[in-house]
């Protein structure tokens, strides 16, 4: 069968440098970077006292608070960020829109950490009988696409990925199949994370994996960077509404850009440490499915955590993958400013991948002032300043606990 062609129409997210999508773009074109020091919760204990934390952030605006105290904040981000998506889409407008055949997929990698960890302080203090009644509902992964259905009356598919911090990247792909193969018109896809709590900060402190440049927060995470110390925690969402071709048309909906490849792969090595193979299958197999020429890619949306394995192995994957040609693409890490936001990281990356196609331009790697040469991270990471660039297609990279990868690719649209 012909395979249906699928394009980007609405985006929404919520991070640490913007609760909508233009602010947050602008402060990214900026080098402005979101992380600071931790204002949720004592974080004085732990090695690591910083985080991107999302600020000024009004759930009202999206749901009644009411509602909202029944809930984990990776759900309100979530919700956000789906409602965004889908009001710039402009989907409501359309009065024939079939119900039926519009999903919602917003996956995360941890889920409710903070409502759990809340829970079970008060089990300790006040015992079992004492637990919320909403407590469940308002802790797992795919009550996102729940709600966003209920709000919206869509009857088509309803779930949520978990593939740790590939969990966005895969919901998209994910999302993009199901179109693809006529299963549904439209899907509401992407992911949403909120793990800045003792547990979920101290978990990956425990690990040695995160930063501990807390005298200097916004220049913490660093990916490419000889002084690269670990990530730095994210919070937030990015979600996209994801629509098949003729459908848009038939609506005079606006087109960001056209999604046409997904790749993912395992490494099949290891929990937690990172080897070359795996992401470098994504990437290929994402480049391969979307039928471009490989030279066609001139910029990547780098996983780029900030960690000293992680961002080695990244660009090793990338090398061998692109042969020669990988010295003529830009990359860059949007990690730099946001933070890692887990399972949302693929959502927002997403986002940032199309705006930079909609608007011929790079953002930053910013922090990178010691290029790691001697790591072998020798391409160029779009250090420092956002950079106007000619681009085609860009693949946007996620890789997780567990050896998962994901791998996008979007393009500008062409008619």
């Amino acid at each position: 069968m012909n395979k249906r062609r699928v394009v980007i129409t609405g985006l929404g997210q919520i991070s640490p440098v913007g609760n909508d999508v233009e602010s947050a773009w602008q402060n990214l074109l900026a080098g402005k970077s979101g992380i600071g020091t931790i204002t949720q919760f004592d974080a004085s204990e732990l090695t690591c006292h910083i985080a991107g934390e999302v600020k000024d952030f009004d759930v009202s605006q999206y749901i009644p608070p009411k509602e909202a105290r029944r809930m984990d904040k990776f759900i309100h981000y979530g919700i956000a960020g789906a409602l965004q998506a889908i009001s710039d889409a402009k989907l409501d407008e359309f009065t024939e829109l079939d119900k039926d055949r519009v999903g919602v997929n917003i996956g995360s990698g941890v889920g409710g950490l903070p409502l759990i960890e809340d829970t079970v302080r008060g089990v300790v203090a006040n015992g079992g009988r004492k637990i919320n009644p909403f407590f469940i509902p308002g802790c797992l992964i795919n009550l996102i696409a729940g709600h966003v259905t209920i709000l919206k009356g869509y009857r088509g598919h309803n779930y949520g990925i978990v593939s740790a911090c590939a969990s966005g990247t895969h919901a998209i792909g994910d999302s993009f199949r199901k179109i693809q193969y006529g299963e549904v018109d439209v899907m509401i896809a992407g992911g949403a994370e909120s793990a800045v709590c003792t547990v979920g900060i101290g978990g990956f402190a425990a690990m040695k994996a995160l930063s501990t440049r807390n005298d200097d927060p916004a220049a913490a995470s660093r990916p490419w960077d000889k002084d690269r110390d670990g990530f730095v925690m994210g919070e937030g969402a990015g979600v996209l509404v994801l629509e098949d071709l003729e459908h848009a048309q038939r609506r005079g909906a606006k087109i960001y850009a056209e999604i046409v490849g997904f790749g993912a792969s395992s490494d099949a090595y290891h929990i937690t440490a990172p080897n070359a193979e795996g992401p470098a299958l994504a990437l290929s197999r994402a480049i391969q499915d979307s039928g471009l020429a490989f030279e066609t890619i001139n910029y990547v949306n780098a996983h780029g955590t900030s960690t000293p394995l992680g961002d080695a192995n990244e660009t090793n994957a990338t090398k061998a993958v692109f042969g020669e040609h990988a010295k003529k693409l830009v990359v860059s890490s949007t990690k730099s400013m946001t933070g890692h936001l887990l399972g949302a990281a693929g959502g927002v990356e997403a986002v940032y991948s199309v705006l930079a196609i909609r608007d011929q331009i790079a953002p930053p790697t910013i922090n990178l002032v010691n290029q790691d040469f001697d790591a072998g991270c020798d391409l160029d990471y779009c250090a420092n300043t956002a950079r106007k660039l000619e681009i085609n297609a860009v693949a946007s990279n996620s890789f997780g606990f567990g050896g998962t990868n994901g791998t996008l690719v979007f393009k500008r649209f062409d008619g």
